[in-house]
């Protein structure tokens, strides 16, 4: 039976978060024993980060840490970074050349964005056309499945409307239309109770030590109508109890929404019942974590040949993608 082929990635913006490996890397776990590519997106980076000069090449080798020591296996997927394959860039240019501008501007992410980084100055062609690159970054692999958040549906959507345009205006069929795989962990709230993000500053890292996870979770927003020990509480609305019903055990979900309902026990021993399982999970990846962080040599090799293995099938594509559209390539 043929495979899935998949296409996925990460902006390396800083080091992974819980919302990361629940929301993302878990669901790339599921699917590496399909036809697929995990990259990491550096170029996407630099539509946001590009007047601070940030770390992006150490961001990138944290995110390719934290991809390993969360159990992505290179023997079954290829891990790439972006920029190292260049025949991102250059079909990024060529469907550009046919995307409407309005396409661009009614995109509800780029609004979105645009607000919630309102201190940055975004009004570049890099922002405004970043959903450009994300179809050709899926594209280029002739992905047929896209593992996204509900908030990525629309640039799927954008992504399956160009190759559609670029089939009507070339008369040739060379891109399958991708269709999403939706996580099953709905957005993950940070320590603040937003939604969990590096901007806010709110998140737990997946290189956070045991302590320092506690600590996180000890300041960890609750019920704010539970002012004393004896206040009754509502589970529903509680972060905590949001993270105990994907940590813990099925019945003991349901006791920890008794007990607070009734006020049977207070957030300070809720939330050290819930650090408890959330480290449980998290130990595999802290250990992970450490091993890989000793084969530095081995991290470049993987990456080597994970650009090898993007580039064999990426030049093909555009190779394609060139000659229908009358270009010479040598």
């Amino acid at each position: 039976m043929k495979k899935n082929r998949i296409l996925s990635g990460t902006r390396p913006t800083g080091k992974l978060h819980l919302g990361n490996l629940l929301g993302a890397v878990e669901n790339f776990k599921k699917l590496q024993g399909e036809d697929a590519f995990f990259m990491i997106a550096d170029w996407h980076a630099l539509t946001t980060e590009y007047e601070t000069k940030s770390p992006i090449r150490e961001n990138v080798e944290e995110v390719v840490l934290d991809y390993l020591a969360s159990g992505l296996d290179p023997s079954q997927c290829t891990l790439f970074v972006q920029s190292e394959v260049s025949e991102h860039a250059e079909l990024a240019l060529l469907l550009s050349m046919i995307t409407p501008i309005g396409w661009l501007e009614r995109n509800p992410t780029y609004k979105d964005q645009m607000k919630a980084l309102a201190g940055k100055d975004l009004h570049t062609h890099g922002f405004l056309g970043y959903p450009v690159l994300q179809a050709a970054d899926i594209l280029l692999y002739k992905a047929d499945r896209v593992p996204v958040g509900e908030d990525q549906l629309p640039h799927l959507e954008l992504t399956r409307e160009i190759a559609r345009r670029f089939h009507f205006l070339y008369k040739k069929e060379i891109f399958p239309e991708p269709q999403p795989i939706l996580t099953s962990i709905p957005k993950l709230p940070g320590v603040d109770g937003r939604k969990m993000s590096k901007s806010y500053n709110n998140c737990i890292y997946l290189s956070d030590s045991r302590e320092e996870s506690d600590q996180k979770i000890k300041t960890m927003m609750t019920d704010p109508a539970r002012k004393r020990r004896e206040d009754k509480g509502n589970p529903e609305i509680c972060p905590v109890y949001f993270y105990h019903k994907i940590f813990n055990e099925p019945d003991k979900v349901e006791l920890v929404a008794s007990d607070c309902k009734s006020a049977a026990r207070g957030c300070v021993d809720c939330k050290k019942e819930m650090a408890c399982k959330l480290n449980s999970y998290m130990a595999p990846v802290r250990e992970g974590r450490q091993a890989w962080s000793e084969k530095k040599d081995d991290i470049k090799d993987i990456l080597t040949e994970g650009a090898k293995r993007a580039r064999e099938v990426a030049s093909q594509t555009l190779s394609e993608a060139m000659d229908a559209v009358g270009m010479h390539q040598s």
